[in-house]
């Protein structure tokens, strides 16, 4: 498991990253795709999630590297499975690695 800056996400269209955004409304919203800022800027513009849509603007929290859209999408599982405070632990270890 590796964490990129949002740059080196949109950069190789091989990998799959699984992201983590917070909506307007305070909740975090998880999902695979490849290029990170393209999805987030579908989330803002309303055609990316019916559950984002609703709660805009939504910003990227979190991201890391997978290297298959199978491991993306376990970790997306294990992810939406962790509690709220688990998954800001996950934040906030990323965002001290900085």
């Amino acid at each position: 498991m590796t964490n990129m800056n949002e740059a080196t996400a949109s950069s190789s269209a091989d990998t799959w990253f699984v992201y983590m955004l917070q909506c307007g409304d305070g909740s975090l919203y998880t999902g695979i795709t490849k290029d990170v800022s393209r999805r987030c800027e579908q989330h803002n513009v309303g055609t990316a999630s019916r559950y984002t849509r609703s709660r805009l603007p939504v910003s990227v929290v979190y991201q890391e590297f997978q290297a298959t859209q199978s491991l993306a999408l376990k970790r997306e599982v294990a992810i939406k499975a962790m509690s709220r405070q688990a998954k800001e632990a996950l934040i906030l270890a990323t965002k001290d690695s900085r």
